[in-house]
């Protein structure tokens, strides 16, 4: 017995102390995937694929195992459509055009995309999309009408549904959600946040029901606000933004919360980094780490943003995590491969 438990010992000692600790980046590589002169805000990673839409109506996947990439264009009779949202289910790809008419496509039972929503009105502009599960998504816009834009489907993306607005807080004059890179909502379980120009929106029971969060991030002018946002769990988040006209303004910008969205703090509160268009806490590294991005280049933090170094000057709008050292990312006229 003596010899038994001592062996248990050098074997859970050697055990643990084999556990992969993850190191803190220190560089990026950034590998060019995908060139084109169009703007793409909007990218899903899908099994093997990356999934992306965009401006000119361009839409199209990469194979990132072979590296072959497909494109095409979707056009509405005449008009051709900037794409700056997209989603996944098991079976379909999704994506939401900016401006009017908004138009949502979703992949057709013949291989091309069929219009499942659309809405005109001079001031509809729709943000970013994505689904709680293969029956259940959620879309998001700007202010009409008194409230803001929220569509939902209850039967895997074939129909879409209005929100009223006696179903939700009431509307804040001038209240939008920029779309920037598709991250304005994050679903966990039967949960959903939406980050717009002036708070967040809150619903815990897959958008039946909703309540309004504030946060500390400045919101006085038409270009201010949360640009991002994401969850590492149901209760610690972050949100980032700032002013794309002043892109080195760097205060009261950026918040964490750790008890669900009901309580916001600052941090980094005037320092860097500025502006950011979106930002994706790093896989496996319990919320410690996360990785923000913009036209203004690419920063990272070890320690939940308390401090941050710039580790590319490298523009970009939108990056989603394969794992804790790989992600993708997309800009102006490219996508690429980003190994931290």
């Amino acid at each position: 017995m003596r010899y038994f438990f001592g062996l248990l010992v050098f074997i859970l000692f050697f055990s643990c102390s084999e556990t992969k600790v993850h190191e803190p980046f220190h560089s990026v590589k950034i590998n060019s995937l995908y060139q084109d002169s169009i703007s793409i805000r909007a990218i899903e990673l899908m099994g093997n694929s990356l999934a992306f839409a965009g401006s000119n109506g361009i839409f199209g996947s990469i194979d990132l195992q072979a590296g072959k990439v497909r494109t095409n264009i979707q056009k509405y009779d005449t008009l051709v459509p900037e794409f700056r949202a997209v989603a996944h289910t098991a079976t379909d790809f999704f994506m939401l055009s900016v401006a009017n008419p908004a138009l949502l496509y979703k992949t057709g039972e013949q291989g091309s995309m069929e219009l499942v929503y659309r809405e005109e009105d001079e001031a509809v502009f729709y943000d970013a999309m994505t689904f709680w599960n293969d029956k259940e998504g959620i879309a998001v816009g700007d202010s009409m009408n008194g409230c803001l834009s929220i569509i939902i489907t209850r039967d895997g993306g074939s129909t879409w549904n209005k929100l009223p607005c006696s179903d939700l807080p009431e509307g804040i004059e001038g209240e939008g959600a920029f779309a920037a890179s598709n991250t304005n909502i994050v679903v966990k379980g039967n949960k959903a946040w939406i980050a717009t120009t002036k708070r967040i929106l809150y619903s815990g029971n897959k958008g039946k029901t909703w309540v309004q969060f504030s946060t500390p991030i400045l919101t006085d002018e038409p270009t201010q606000g949360i640009y991002s946002m994401d969850f590492y769990n149901e209760n610690l988040g972050v949100v980032i933004g700032g002013d794309y006209t002043k892109p080195n303004k760097n205060t009261s910008n950026k918040a964490i919360t750790k008890d669900g969205g009901n309580t916001w703090d600052l941090i980094a509160d005037g320092r860097l980094p500025g502006y950011k268009s979106c930002i994706q806490f790093v896989p496996n590294t319990n919320g410690k780490e996360m990785v923000a991005i913009g036209f203004t280049g690419i920063s990272y933090s070890f320690d939940m943003g308390e401090t941050w170094k710039n580790l590319s000057d490298e523009s970009f709008y939108t990056i989603r995590f394969k794992n804790d050292s790989l992600a993708y990312a997309a800009g102006k006229n490219k996508i690429a491969e980003l190994i931290f």
